[in-house]
């Protein structure tokens, strides 16, 4: 569910649709409804499993340590720090893998 995640500029819809499927695949496996009204957190721990929006973050970060172990020449690290020319178009800009990034180390520590 979470396959090549690292790079993913996730919005906050984008957790929501992925903390909803990931429910739903632990109440499926736990063989419990919706309606029997037990606690996301007591079914995770359960199956022994970690919030997905977690490892999600876990996931970014280990790939954005990898990224910067590279050498300097490495193609990668060059297009991480690469900056594009020209105007941007009108609105609200999307959001960069780089701000995505330092917005998780900021939320981690």
């Amino acid at each position: 569910m979470l396959y090549g995640s690292e790079t993913w500029p996730v919005r906050k819809e984008n957790e929501v649709a992925l903390q909803r499927a990931g429910m739903r695949m632990v109440r499926q496996m736990c063989g419990v409804k919706v309606t029997d009204r037990f606690p996301s957190n007591e079914l995770r721990e359960r199956i022994g499993i970690d919030n997905i929006i977690l490892v999600l973050q876990q996931n970014r970060l280990q790939e954005y340590g990898h990224v910067l172990r590279k050498e300097d020449n490495d193609w990668v690290k060059k297009c991480m720090k690469y900056e594009v020319e020209g105007s941007r178009p009108t609105g609200r800009p999307k959001r960069t893998y780089r701000e995505v990034v330092e917005r998780t180390v900021k939320h981690v520590s």
